[in-house]
């Protein structure tokens, strides 16, 4: 019996590497014991040398997806599960799609159980920030205690999602430290952390989006397990929220006039929630848009970017997205685009500090090239599911006026962007009578590589910015 050791850290790529060298010398799965960091091995087990691995090995595909998901499961036996499917599908090309197989159903089980704890964990991590507010880069930290062995394979994902911070997160298995590079180390016992201020506002947020109405316990705990809750600051509200649910449900249906249909009651449930936000101060609907999931931009993005200016607004600017520099310091129109915006505006006698500013999409989608992030334009669901929070903003704000600045303000105003440049300059109304004035986006001139031509645009815009001044004199 051969004993095979793994370590804790880099285990899918040490298990590949010894599983390939031990198929070359066709060692067979019974004649190995495996283990992963300093467990015992077995008494009949000795180590020895991986023999030189001469040849080469190949699997399908499906095989390396499903190892790279199985091999982080907390069932000792898993490397042993996977060393015998490999071994297998050397001679039975097409065992890896046999789900009747009990190994290949086994191993499937497995990873689709690991996938589950890497999104509950990616759901449930609740940083505590634990160093000075005001250092360059911010320290967080967080405990959280996963079912498998998936620290290291979710950790890309939080390195990704919070670049901008130092951060760490400990779990009784292991421990990882990004600090701009990601670290791990072992981690026994879980850190005393401080406490944060901003989990108050996180209970605020959690309470505010609780339905009374549509109260599933049992579902709840199956999405949210109860083992996540001691370390989750809005778990607290749960029992009050559950005991104080029937009567806050009844009150909401003595305020309906009548029964109403699922969808009629779905979508007066949504108008709610809207005419709340609209009531709410500024700050409370930050916290709302700060949580927005409603399309997939949110994930690489570093936080929302609202609208800026006075709620008695006449004039609104919807422009399309936040760029680099929005999303960095949350707020519209700040970067290079915006200080354009600025100019011309000064120039066409518009006080900014007048005028309510917001863009389409709320969030920042761009493509990495190294240490740049390029802007990508938003695709049509994107637009689709960021209308929304448009349509609260103009709620709240009821300008006189909307200028549609760009081809994705204009399809999300009108549901189209087609002939943009025929109809700048144009008003159009929309549904709800509102005035629409239709100009180009500051970013758009400032692609533009001949000078000349440049400054023709940058005139232009002028003329759109003082035309709008007069309409609303």
């Amino acid at each position: 019996m051969r004993h095979q050791p793994l370590p804790p850290v880099g285990t899918f790529e040490a298990w590949r590497d010894a599983a390939r060298a031990l198929l070359l010398a066709r060692v067979t799965p019974e004649e190995v014991s495996w283990s992963m960091g300093e467990v015992a091995p077995d008494l009949f087990a000795r180590d020895s040398p991986l023999p030189d691995a001469e040849g080469t090995v190949t699997v399908p595909r499906e095989f390396l997806q499903l190892a790279r998901q199985a091999v982080w499961h907390r069932d000792p036996e898993r490397f042993a599960r996977l060393y015998t499917l490999l071994w297998r599908v050397q001679c039975e090309k097409r065992l890896i799609g046999d789900r009747g197989d009990p190994l290949v159903a086994k191993l499937n089980a497995m990873a689709k159980e690991v996938g589950r704890d890497k999104h509950k964990m990616t759901a449930f991590v609740r940083f505590r920030e634990t160093g000075d507010p005001a250092a360059p880069r911010r320290q967080f930290a967080a405990w959280f205690e996963p079912t498998h062995f998936i620290v290291e394979p979710t950790a890309p994902f939080f390195a990704k999602r919070f670049g901008d911070m130092d951060w760490s997160i400990f779990t009784p298995d292991l421990s990882v430290h990004f600090d701009g590079t990601l670290n791990f180390a072992e981690c026994a016992a879980k850190p005393p952390f401080p406490e944060d201020a901003t989990e108050d506002l996180w209970r605020t947020y959690f309470r505010n989006i609780f339905n009374p109405s549509r109260l599933m316990p049992k579902a709840m705990q199956s999405e949210m397990p109860k083992k996540y809750w001691k370390n989750m600051p809005e778990a607290g509200l749960i029992p009050e929220l559950i005991t104080t649910a029937p009567a806050r449900a009844r009150a909401m249906a003595e305020a309906m006039p009548t029964i109403a249909p699922a969808r009629a009651a779905r979508v007066g449930e949504a108008v709610r929630q809207a005419q709340a936000l609209r009531e709410a101060g500024q700050d409370a609907f930050e916290v709302a848009l700060a949580g927005c999931r409603r399309c997939p931009l949110w994930e690489n993005a570093t936080q929302a970017v609202p609208g800026e200016g006075p709620l008695d607004a006449r004039l609104m600017f919807v422009g399309e997205q936040p760029g680099d520099r929005e999303d960095l310091t949350g707020r519209p129109f700040v970067g290079p685009a915006g200080q354009l915006f600025d100019e011309t505006l000064e120039g066409a006698g518009i006080d900014r500090d007048k005028v309510y500013v917001t863009n389409a999409v709320k969030h920042f989608k761009f493509v990495p090239r190294g240490k740049r992030r390029l802007h990508q334009n938003p695709n049509r669901d994107e637009i689709e599911h960021c209308k929304w929070w448009l349509g609260l903003e103009r709620e709240r704000v009821q300008p006189e006026l909307i200028v549609a600045m760009g081809g994705t303000a204009l399809e999300s105003l009108t549901g189209s962007r087609r002939d943009i440049l025929k109809r700048r300059g144009g008003v159009e109304a929309l549904g709800d009578g509102t005035p629409l004035f239709v100009t180009v986006h500051p970013s758009f001139i400032l692609r533009i590589p001949d000078r000349v031509r440049q400054e023709e645009e940058r005139d232009r815009f002028r003329a759109d910015l003082e035309r709008l001044r007069s309409l609303t004199d």
